[in-house]
C-alpha cells in the first residue's frame, strides 16, 4: 500500500486545530505565513515547486 500526502493539507489540518484549542495562536500564524510568502516572493521563488 502506497500512503502519500501532500504537505499543504497536513500542515493546514494541523494549523487548523491548533487555532482552534488555542484561539489567540491565530495572529502568530497568520503572521509567519505573510512573512514566509512575502521572503518567497522577494527571492524569486514564487515558481518554485516540491
Amino acid at each position: 500500500m502506497d500512503l502519500s500526502l501532500a504537505l499543504t493539507p497536513v500542515v493546514s489540518l494541523i494549523a487548523g486545530i491548533l487555532i482552534f484549542v488555542f484561539p489567540r495562536l491565530l495572529a502568530k500564524i497568520v503572521a509567519i505565513y505573510l512573512i514566509a510568502v512575502g521572503i518567497i516572493g522577494l527571492l524569486g521563488a514564487g515558481n518554485f515547486q516540491i
